[in-house]
């Protein structure tokens, strides 16, 4: 499965700009012909404007369905739309959309854990599920930024089996070794292949730090961004799954009972 990132550098508080500019983004990235398109998070807004959040935001996904999911249908790809700041049963909540080959909105998640340190929580409401979907017969699941700090939130996910995560964020650059240390984390322990969509440039006073990646059960990184936009490709092998989890079956020798979380 062919798989491009799109490491967007968004215009702070103007969504009708970062509607226009990821158009053009995925646009330009058919030129490699992917099977799955991903975005990072809230490209609507950036993360995250403090005045007038809402008034910015999408509603109830609206316009990422009707211009993503066409975007989807036109090129017959797979996009993981990253996720937008959403207004929904009078709510703000930071969702993530997928769109199958048809346009059609297949999977949604809002973002479960916030971040705290930046007072998402003040603004943003929690989800309260998981993210799982199939694109093109491909067992994937979907997470946001902040998320892929809680590693029984990943374990919750792959227990039943996965093959590939999506980690869309905005994760600034001061802390770009995490970002590195934790997608690769993720894929080893867990034997998938993990997709990670970050953003670039600034919004507001925080600079974001790209380095989205592209990463194989074995922690190898297949490609990795530089800290401006860009958009990466990598082919992900899914035949290499099987040789992998037979030669360290961790899920096989797991034991459920001994852990008390």
């Amino acid at each position: 499965m062919k798989v491009s990132c799109l490491q967007m550098n968004m215009a702070f508080c103007q969504p009708e700009e970062n509607f226009r500019h990821a158009a053009g983004l995925i646009e330009k990235a058919m030129k490699d012909a992917p099977d799955v398109l991903v975005l990072p998070e809230t490209w609507n807004t950036g993360f995250f404007p403090r005045e007038n959040l809402a008034a910015l935001c999408d509603r109830d996904g609206a316009r990422v369905k009707q211009e993503i999911g066409a975007l989807a249908k036109r090129f017959h790809v797979n996009i993981v739309a990253g996720s937008v700041s959403n207004v929904k049963d009078g709510k703000v909540y930071n969702t993530a959309m997928v769109f199958d080959r048809e346009g059609s909105c297949i999977a949604s998640y809002d973002k479960t854990h916030l971040f705290t340190p930046m007072g998402e929580d003040d603004y943003f409401t929690p989800g309260d599920r998981l993210c799982r979907f199939s694109l093109d017969g491909v067992s994937c699941g979907l997470i946001i930024c902040y998320d892929v700090r809680f590693p029984e939130l990943t374990r919750s996910l792959t227990v039943p089996g996965l093959d590939m995560l999506f980690v869309v964020s905005q994760w600034p650059k001061v802390r770009t070794f995490h970002l590195r240390s934790l997608t690769t984390a993720r894929a080893i322990e867990n034997q998938m292949f993990v997709i990670c969509c970050n953003s670039c440039g600034t919004a507001g006073e925080t600079v974001y730090g790209g380095n989205s990646a592209i990463i194989d059960p074995w922690g190898e990184t297949l490609t990795l961004a530089g800290e401006n936009e860009e958009i990466l490709t990598a082919d992900c092998d899914l035949d290499i799954l099987k040789n992998i989890r037979s030669t360290i079956p961790v899920f096989r020798d797991r034991r459920p009972s001994l852990y008390h979380i």
